[in-house]
Formats: C-alpha cells, structure tokens, sequence
C-alpha cells in the first residue's frame, strides 16, 4: 500500500506538481497577471481538449446515462448536506451560500482532467469529458443560484452557459460522431496540438491562482471560522464518501467508477471564489477552503487513486 502511494506520487503528482510550482514561483516573484493566459484557455485551450475528447473517445451510452445520474444525485446530496450543516452550526445567509459553494463546486477541470490522464491515461479522461461538460454548466447555472439565490435569475444563467465556447465545442463533437462524419487529418492534428497544450497552462495558472487566493489577513468572525472548518470536512471528507455510496448504489465500475470518484473528490474550484465576491457569499472562507483543499488534496488523492485502482 505505501509503496503504491510513493509510485502514485511519483508517477502522477510529480509531474502535476511542475507547472504548478512553476505558476506559483511566476506570481510570487514575477507578479504575473493570468488574466490573457486564463483567456486564451477559456477560449481556444479546453473547447479544443473537450472537442478532440468527445469526437475520440471510448464511451457508451451506459457511460453517459450513469455519468448524468451521477452528477444529479451527487450534487443533490452535497446541496442538501450543506443546507443542514449551514442550519445546525447556525451560519448567516453569506457564510451559507459560501458552504454550498465549496461543497458543490469542485476543480475538475483545471485540476482533475490532468490528473485523470496521469492517473488512468486516456481511457480514463474519455471517461471524463461528459462529467466534466456538466460540471461547467453547473458552475454557470446552479452556482449562480447557490452564490445568489435572490438576485438569481434564469435568464442570465442561461446566458452565461451559452457564452461557453466548451458547451459548442461538444455539440460539434457529438454531432460529428452522430454523422460518422471525420476532421481532415491537418485539422484533427492541429487540434489534438492544442489539446495537448491545456494540462501545462491550466496547472500553471492554478498554482498562481493558489498563491492569490491567500488574500489579506483579516480578522474571522465566529460564523466565518465555523463555516471554514465545515467547509473542509465536507470537501475532504464528506464528499468522496457520498460519491462512493452514489456509484455504488448505481452500480457503477471500472475505470468510470474510478474517474467519477476521483472527479466528485476534488478540492474546490477557483470559480467558487468568484462567485463569492461577485455575490458576497463570504469570500474570505471561501478562499481559504480553496487554497487548503488544494494543498490538502496532494495528500489525500493520491491514497484514493491506489485504493481506486
């Protein structure tokens, strides 16, 4: 068991490890300002991985039916989980918009695909692209609502999933593999250059964005600090456990039991903190969870890559 955790560190953090110190070391001693690198992968980077995934990948119609069912339930579980924690620690509206945040939002996209293709190669990141597509649209629907629950509206986060170019990157995917019609081999190898391209450039931005998230110090009010540590217990501990009951009770196996577990366990996604300040879910909590899931993550998903595997 250590020895396989040691390999799995070696094999699969080590390496995920590099662009991220090099992001951190970038924004510590260069300030360095993602904000056009961070765009360029919004918009060129990932809609090419998920549109070279999805036209290529070994997936059937059992994979996506169990992978959206999955999705419902886990997201349900979590929502309804933080609004009972949220009631018994007695938070306020901020600090419990802030706790659904972390619990529901995960980083599988800038951190989890590169992980899923270390840890599983590229059955395991096939896997992974419809979980992933409705992790966006999740992010840009359901947690605006979370963020915002008065001032939501339905319109605007509509709107916001439209404005994805990911989300148009899969329908011509899929409506590609439903014609059985194929790219030119010049176009399919230049998009397959760009994809390749994402793991590096997301990593790297996240270990900037790590640094970042630390913010100033300021004084915790007692709401704040309860809804920290709630924050990390659910994300750490409460999370992979619920996902594993879901898949289990769906029957789930194999390499997609894997991914799915691996993907729902997380730490929380950077978007949560955006969401937060544009909201005032209590970003100051928020931040924190991101930057301690994160750093606590090294450690704890490599332990459930080996018992996964």
């Amino acid at each position: 068991m250590f020895t396989s955790f040691l390999l799995t560190l070696y094999h699969v953090f080590l390496p995920i490890s590099l662009p991220v110190i090099g992001g951190l070391l970038l924004k510590r001693f260069k300030d360095w300002d993602t904000r056009s690198l961070s765009t360029f992968s919004l918009y060129i980077l990932s809609p090419a991985l998920i549109f070279n995934t999805l036209l290529h990948a070994e997936i059937t119609w059992t994979d996506v039916t169990s992978t959206f069912w999955f999705s419902i339930l886990n997201l349900v579980g979590l929502w309804a989980l933080a609004e009972l924690l949220s009631r018994i620690f007695r938070l306020g509206p901020s600090e419990k918009a802030g706790l659904t945040l972390v619990s529901t939002l995960t980083n599988c996209v800038n951190y989890g695909l590169p992980l899923v293709l270390l840890a599983f190669g590229q059955l395991g990141l096939d896997k992974a692209s419809v979980y992933v597509i409705g992790q966006m649209i999740i992010v840009n629907t359901v947690g605006i609502f979370f963020a915002a629950r008065s001032e939501f509206t339905v319109k605007d986060a509509i709107l916001s999933v439209f404005r994805m170019p990911s989300i148009y990157a899969a329908g011509i995917a899929i409506a590609l593999r439903a014609s059985n019609l194929s790219l030119p081999d010049a176009l399919d190898g230049g998009i397959s250059m760009l994809a390749t391209g994402y793991s590096p450039v997301v990593l790297a931005i996240l270990g900037a964005q790590m640094l970042r998230s630390k913010g100033k110090a300021e004084p915790w009010l007692p709401n704040v600090h309860r809804a920290f540590w709630t924050g990390l217990v659910v994300r750490l501990a409460a999370a992979p456990i619920l996902a594993w009951l879901i898949l289990t009770a769906l029957q789930v196996e194999g390499t997609l039991f894997s991914v799915l577990l691996i993907l729902a366990s997380m730490p929380t996604a950077v978007n949560a903190v955006i969401l937060a300040e544009q909201f005032n879910a209590s970003p100051q909590f928020v931040s924190r969870c991101i930057l301690w899931t994160t750093a606590a993550s090294m450690f704890i998903l490599p332990i459930m890559i080996v018992m996964a595997s």
